[in-house]
């Protein structure tokens, strides 16, 4: 805060404001506002009351003074209160409110984009559009912008009930914020992380909603003003006429192609939700004859465009603050800017006057297509998430396929994750005797060309019909339908057995176990979990063994990450069924890399583990042997400090696991961070 307080931009936009306030009047807060609130502070001496509106009207007041609900009371009442107590005019108190409103969006800025403190002070506190709408003309739109930022500041802190609650603020400031409402429900809705919490920030909305609301509704003279302002009706101003008696209302119906842009993305992040939250909000202001404050609330949006972009977007964005000033301040100090102009007073030349609004639109059309270009589709998260990711995991049976895939389901959320076994595609119930003489391990046991039809299906967005194989009764169920998602993820003994399944996978992972911890992890499984006798495991891996080397650990050379667990005391594998399991190091190969070094400097220092790293003589393979024992905690505060850009693929709550389970987790992550990286450069190429 000192830092902010003390910077030299910081001094001359508090000096600024204070000038503006010394030597200007505004109409707005002189006629309106600053009479309502010296009313309201009055009818308060004899009472308390949740009616200001009525005694504002009673008391001969117009009806165009305070056409805004509880909230903007509220925000205003009380600095008003302090200044009748300490006899300083309402105006005054008026102004300093808004100033404080100032200060506080400055504070939430500073923390929406942190280390920024020169830009931020830049981009906003001198911001001409902030300084001519509040200080300048009077307006009192800061109040509602500052709402409407912290419900999206607690939204992107997934405080969903204090975000419904700060959205209700907003619109009771100013009714106009409800055009925010439906692009909040659009990005919950189109989050599956998020989609949970929606009823949290309806809940919040509501009750939040209810208490200012109610006030303002059971006051006859409150909805008077409202409905008799004329900013009601500058929704229509802008029309064409195609026919007859038939009028197309322009803003409303770019409002609603904005909205329906918005539901087209199939899955938003805070940063998308933003944007497309600031460019509604845009073409709003362009599309109609709007109030000078109403340029106010796209300010933030565009200082996050800015800050996220070079310098031809401050440039714009300049340009058209710039053209904002010209277009608003009064005529009479218009036409002291103009060469050879008539004296100051003298109209305007006419032939600039449409001019000016016709380049200010321009300018603003031309940011809202950048705001597009370069915020929506430029977004990492809007590309990758027009294509599902797909995940392909191979190993023997009993190497931990299943668990690994339920791990990594656990952290993307079952939300977002359509799941493909390899055991759905058996061609045979367990009972069947052709079981007798070939294994499941076999190739020609399973329906490989289904299995690869349906993931290609998936793949490309289809939903299939899969049947399920029931490991209780060893029969396969009904087919059910199953719907593509963000992320498939295919396991199974022949994942990556066929060249056309290897090409659908953005990565692919063989499990290559230490056999005698392959065997210990099965029987453990299929005696304690699947119900089957210890004689009859042992007999299926003797069977199964020639199977396993001719089609299953060939499949390791086609995977880009190769995942072994080897025991630490292999002497430990002989203990009886149940018994605690053995310690394991994790050893890994990756062929396509993963931020090796990094990776390895945050498993010591965050995790406390002891990490060796290699590479083949032409660095074309890296290993890794990582030993020791992991918390769940630990491994997640790697993974946010290793991959902070995916941290938004993963679920609300995402389920990290202890140990060898979650150094997997945490090593599978970083090949995702990779491959998603390669999938951008494609796009971008292409």
């Amino acid at each position: 805060m000192r830092r902010l307080l003390t910077h030299p931009l910081f001094g001359v936009g508090l000096a600024l404001r204070l000038l503006l306030m010394a030597v200007l009047v505004p109409k707005a807060a002189a006629e309106w506002y600053a009479p309502f609130m010296d009313a309201s502070v009055a009818e308060l001496a004899h009472g308390l009351s949740l009616d200001p509106w009525g005694a504002f009207l009673a008391r001969g007041g117009t009806p165009q003074a305070f056409p805004y609900g509880v909230a903007m009371w509220l925000a205003l009442l009380p600095l008003a209160v302090l200044a009748k107590l300490a006899g300083v005019g309402a105006l005054h108190a008026y102004a300093l409110s808004l100033m404080a409103a100032d200060f506080v969006l400055l504070l939430l800025l500073r923390r929406m984009l942190p280390e920024r403190d020169t830009l931020v002070l830049a981009l906003y506190w001198l911001s001409p559009i902030v300084l001519l709408a509040t200080y300048g003309l009077g307006l009192n739109d800061l109040v509602p912008t500052l709402l409407l930022t912290a419900a999206l500041w607690r939204t992107r802190q997934r405080r969903l009930c204090q975000a419904g609650a700060l959205c209700a603020a907003a619109v009771s400031a100013k009714l106009s914020m409800l055009l925010a409402l439906p692009f909040f429900l659009v990005y919950l809705l189109r989050n599956r992380s998020l989609r949970a919490g929606l009823p949290d920030y309806l809940k919040g909305g509501l009750l939040a909603g209810a208490l200012l609301g109610l006030p303002f509704m059971a006051s006859p003279a409150a909805l008077r003003m409202l409905l008799q302002n004329p900013e009601m009706g500058k929704v229509y101003q802008f029309a064409l006429q195609v026919g007859a008696g038939t009028v197309l209302y322009v803003m409303p119906l770019a409002y609603l192609l904005m909205l329906y842009l918005a539901w087209r993305v199939r899955r938003m992040n805070f940063e998308l939700f933003s944007t497309l939250l600031g460019l509604g909000f845009l073409l709003v202001v362009l599309l109609t004859p709007a109030s000078p404050g109403w340029f106010v609330w796209i300010v933030p949006a565009l200082v996050a465009y800015q800050a996220g972009s070079g310098r031809a977007a401050i440039a714009l964005t300049a340009a058209f603050s710039l053209l904002f000033v010209l277009e608003n301040l009064p005529l009479p100090a218009l036409s002291t800017l103009a060469a050879g102009a008539p004296a100051p007073g003298a109209p305007l030349p006419l032939p600039l006057l449409p001019l000016r609004h016709t380049v200010l639109t321009g300018l603003g059309i031309v940011l809202a297509l950048r705001l597009w270009r370069e915020s929506v589709r430029s977004n990492d998260y809007f590309r990758l998430s027009r294509k599902p990711f797909v995940i392909g995991i191979a190993g023997d049976s009993g190497a931990g396929k299943d668990t690994l895939a339920d791990s990594l389901r656990g952290l993307f959320g079952a939300h977002s994750v359509a799941q493909l076994s390899g055991d759905d595609y058996h061609l045979w119930d367990r009972q069947k005797p052709m079981w007798q003489v070939m294994t499941h391990l076999s190739p020609l046991a399973n329906d490989l060309e289904s299995f690869a039809t349906d993931l290609l299906a998936l793949s490309d967005g289809k939903a299939i019909l899969s049947r399920h194989y029931d490991h209780g009764s060893g029969r396969m169920g009904r087919p059910q339908r199953l719907a593509s998602n963000d992320f498939i993820i295919a396991s199974g003994l022949h994942a990556l057995y066929l060249p056309v399944l290897r090409e659908c996978y953005d990565l692919a992972i063989y499990l290559d176990i230490d056999e005698g911890l392959r065997r210990y992890y099965k029987l453990q499984r299929d005696v304690l979990v699947r119900g089957h006798s210890a004689d009859k495991v042992r007999d299926a891996l003797a069977q199964r063994e020639p199977d396993s080397t001719r089609f299953i650990r060939p499949q390791a050379r086609h995977a880009g990450l190769v995942l072994a667990l080897h025991p630490v005391q292999p002497n430990l594998l002989e203990g009886p069924l149940g018994s605690a399991a053995p310690r394991v190091r994790l050893l890994v190969r990756s062929r396509q890399g993963l931020n090796e070094l990094s990776l390895r400097r945050v498993l010591v220092g965050v995790c406390g583990l002891h990490v060796d790293l290699s590479m083949d003589g032409e660095a074309s393979e890296i290993s890794l042997t990582i030993e020791g024992d992991a918390s769940a905690d630990d491994i997640a505060m790697a993974a946010a400090t290793l991959f902070p850009r995916i941290m938004e693929f993963l679920d609300l709550r995402p389920q990290w696991r202890e140990g060898a389970l979650g150094l997997m987790q945490l090593i599978a992550l970083a090949h995702i961070n990779q491959a998603l990286s390669r999938r951008l450069l494609w796009q971008t190429s292409s």
